[in-house]
């Protein structure tokens, strides 16, 4: 990939969404009872029929707190508050499964956090009891667990796959112990290397690794010595995501010290590197910040269409209906999203009401469902066939878009994207700036308030 000028990193290096969601979670309205009850009839109305099904739990709890982190989390070393959440996980996962139709099959579970190994072994297993009692899941169903390598046993690791966890993902983000150290997260490399071979050992072999770039004290130096560490352990996929440093909404960032960070240049030659050198190492690049092997399953996905982008970031299976539990957690059922409680007390004191736990809602519109279909070709499939969404639709897509074409012809010019007369395709330059051209599509972006909650796009 050829360097890219300086020039053009300052003309796009604005602030913008990652778009995990279409429209973002800052358009999500605090959602009053009349709010609840219409999601609730919805999500009656919608179930009448199955549909494929994908969960989310979130397990909020940490050890210690990492500087740059900006998911929501709890910060204790009681593991013992693993068995209260764990109550009510349950609880939620209840009013739930009363709402599903029974024939609805799971094909694909997700543990986030925070930190899903801050539970005990034995806390693992009762909520993997839980869900397996609940709904209905296959031989095939993709079931992926967040691991911190700093806080995992053997033991959890067999639990993981006594359950039926069979993908992994590893934080890493940077082997150099400065780094580590800046960031407030020491994580020796033998550490990695143990929990990966101990996943592999019980049988779970898709392993993902997660790297930041853009962090205190890194170099280009160093963060290709962070990749060769990696590359040496062959993982099936990796995330290598830019640092969004947002310290008027993440307060702990604020500790971190921003004279050492990299420059926007330095952090897109790091990108630069990132993409060059893993797929030097037979990695193909995937959307805007993941890598996987060329027979690997999200290789395939970007392939056949079924590629999609959440919470999560990239992930296979698009189309399930995505419900999430926990504190905090964002579900997405056909033209709904919502969000639970961000407060522990407030989660837990509504489902002792039993209430459902939801804090904010946003119900897409025609238009918003239209916008999301675009942005995600963009995000997942480096472009759009207008045909398709035309035809899905029943619009004439050049005139309902005719002002976002118009703006998308500063980025063709910049030789961002390759406009024929019925499609867009994203350039290899134009993958760098993926956000920026989404964001010609994006009708709430007109927000100056708004915007300041986004990171930089490069």
């Amino acid at each position: 990939m050829e360097d890219v000028s300086l020039d053009l990193i300052k003309k796009y290096n604005v602030q913008g969404p990652r778009y995990t969601s279409y429209p973002t979670a800052v358009q999500f309205q605090e959602a009053n009872e009349d709010d609840v009850a219409s999601l609730h009839q919805y999500l009656i109305d919608r179930n009448a029929e199955p549909h494929p099904v994908s969960l989310y739990f979130h397990v909020p709890f940490c050890f210690s707190l990492c500087w740059y982190c900006g998911c929501t989390k709890v910060i204790t070393k009681d593991q013992d508050r693993g068995n209260l959440y764990l109550d009510y996980l349950e609880k939620e996962m209840d009013q739930v499964t009363e709402l599903l139709h029974p024939d609805s099959e799971v094909v694909q579970i997700h543990f986030g956090g925070g930190t899903p190994t801050f539970l005990k072994p034995e806390q693992l297993q009762r909520l993997g009891k839980a869900i397996h009692s609940r709904f209905n899941l296959t031989e095939e169903t993709e079931f992926g667990v967040e691991i911190d390598p700093r806080k995992c046993t053997r033991e959890h690791i067999q639990t993981l796959a006594d359950i039926g966890t069979n993908r992994a993902s590893l934080g890493v983000q940077d082997t150099n112990e400065e780094v580590q150290e800046a960031i407030h997260r020491i994580q020796p490399f033998e550490q990695t290397k143990q929990v990966t071979k101990w996943l592999r050992e019980a049988g779970i072999d898709s392993i993902n690794f997660d790297l930041i770039y853009g962090l205190p004290l890194q170099t280009l130096s160093t963060f290709r010595k962070t990749m060769d560490d990696v590359l040496s352990l062959q993982p099936d996929r990796l995330a290598v995501y830019s640092y969004a440093h947002i310290p008027s909404m993440m307060p702990a960032q604020k500790l971190l010290n921003e004279e050492e960070m990299p420059t926007t240049n330095e952090k897109l030659a790091m990108l630069q590197l990132s993409i060059s050198h893993l797929t030097d190492n037979s990695y193909r690049f995937i959307g805007m910040d993941h890598f996987s092997r060329e027979d690997e399953e999200l290789s395939r996905a970007m392939d056949d269409g079924t590629l999609q982008r959440n919470f999560q970031g990239y992930s296979t299976l698009a189309g399930a209906d995505l419900y999430a539990f926990g504190m905090s957690g964002i579900s997405n059922v056909g033209s709904w999203y919502w969000q639970n409680q961000k407060d522990l007390a407030e989660y837990y004191e509504q489902l002792d009401e039993g209430k459902a736990p939801v804090f904010k809602s946003y119900t897409l519109s025609r238009d918003d469902l239209i916008r999301q279909d675009v942005i995600m070709s963009i995000m997942c499939r480096m472009g759009v066939d207008f045909d398709e969404i035309a035809e899905k639709w029943e619009i004439n897509f050049s005139y309902y878009f005719s002002d976002e074409l118009a703006r998308l012809q500063e980025l063709e010019n910049d030789d961002l994207v390759i406009r024929t007369n019925d499609t867009i395709r994203i350039t290899e330059q134009g993958r760098l700036f993926l956000r920026n051209i989404a964001m010609c599509f994006d009708k709430y972006l007109n927000n100056k308030k708004q915007r300041k909650s986004f990171s930089k796009t490069v």
